[in-house]
């Protein structure tokens, strides 16, 4: 690599950086705003226009904010641990295009970059867990390593059957292959396996089971206060919107619709702003969906994953390689894409919570128990 390539890839690292960062207030604002829309509140209001300023008070906050190590956590893998989950985070964004010419480096194997380093945060938040010696904490730990490798499975899945329609792993490739209509008019069923796949992969509501206030008070991160706190929400952001990208990119046209008269860089700004409104809807879901539905149970959650969508990722990649297969157009795709998510959908409105009936028996027969005689006191005896 020469001098001249090196400052490039520096100058374009520090520039993901900072739009990066811009792109986390922004998305702590909206969220903010969001929500109290959906739970009828003002949301920020007092620190600038609309409680526009109130992310960088946020930030002023936990970089001031005293910043606690336990006396029993393993130093090193403790300031490690927020690092492992940022990183990742930040080199995702090293081959995602929000412009045909605005990437920092187009991999012709980029779907096979992402899948790779998406799974590293994982080992993050193990070592969160681990580093601080706190049993809440290694509890959460323990939940994310086994909620992400679950929903790992049809999070890869869900690429894999774009990338069958494509033959090509090239994200700018695969947004050309969408010229005349969206992926997600061929694959209803994948965008739904890859949302869902996606929201657990974040850890976000319905699926933020790892750091459930209410049962792990705050999951791996219960330890961690000021500066380092914030790194493992500044890396959820980036997430939430590398997500919402990925889903503009590969079900959605990216950059594509409509066909604008432009040439050179206006016709790149216009593209890079069509994708990031495009993204910005996406979050939208993301954030009402957050605001509608309570948390899963760790059982439903694991159910959720293994016995619903790891079953249809597969049957989405066999019905996508029969289509291919034997040459049948792709309305067929979608024809049986939306009957299956037609069925799924039912299912899930039709029996929201399967182990419902089967808690309220065993709470019975609890009380049951509690309440039936001993042989002691059958017998007249003192207990």
């Amino acid at each position: 690599m020469t001098v001249q390539q090196g400052v490039y890839y520096a100058l374009g690292g520090l520039g993901i950086f900072v739009f990066l960062s811009v792109i986390v207030l922004i998305l702590t604002w909206s969220e903010r705003k969001a929500l109290a829309r959906i739970h009828m509140r003002m949301g920020p209001m007092r620190v600038g226009f609309q409680g526009t300023l109130q992310p960088f008070a946020d930030t002023i906050k936990l970089m001031t904010k005293e910043d606690i190590l336990p006396s029993w956590a393993d130093r090193r893998i403790y300031w490690i641990a927020p690092v492992a989950v940022f990183i990742p985070a930040m080199l995702l964004w090293v081959t995602i295009p929000i412009g045909r010419d605005v990437v920092l480096r187009n991999l012709d194997m980029g779907l096979f970059y992402i899948v790779a380093i998406s799974v590293l945060s994982v080992m993050g938040l193990l070592m969160a867990g681990w580093g601080s010696a706190n049993k809440y904490a290694m509890l959460g730990g323990l939940r994310a390593a086994g909620q992400l490798i679950s929903y790992e499975i049809p999070f890869i899945m869900a690429i894999l059957g774009v990338a069958m329609l494509v033959q090509s792993l090239n994200l700018v490739t695969i947004v050309d292959g969408q010229a005349n209509y969206g992926y997600a008019l061929v694959q209803p069923l994948g965008l739904f396996i890859f949302l869902m796949a996606g929201l657990a992969e974040l850890g976000r509501t319905p699926f933020d089971i790892h750091h459930a206030e209410s049962e792990v008070v705050g999951g791996p991160f219960v330890e961690y206060s000021g500066a380092h706190w914030a790194v493992f929400f500044l890396a959820e952001y980036i997430n939430t919107f590398t997500v919402a990208a990925l889903i503009v990119l590969l079900f959605l046209g990216g950059w594509r619709w409509p066909e604008m008269p432009f040439e050179g860089a206006t016709h790149s700004a216009l593209s890079a702003l069509w994708f990031l409104l495009k993204a910005a809807s996406v979050i939208g879901v993301i954030f009402w969906i957050r605001g509608t539905f309570p948390r899963l149970r760790i059982d439903q959650l694991m159910s959720f994953g293994w016995k619903l969508l790891v079953p249809l990722s597969f049957i989405n990649i066999i019905i996508t390689g029969i289509v291919l297969f034997y040459g049948w157009p792709l309305w067929t795709l979608t024809v049986l894409s939306l009957v299956l998510l037609g069925g799924t959908l039912y299912m899930i409105v039709k029996n929201p919570g399967a182990n419902t009936e089967r808690n309220t028996v065993t709470v019975h027969s609890v009380r049951a128990t509690q309440s039936a005689p001993t042989p002691e006191s059958a017998s007249g005896t003192d207990g």
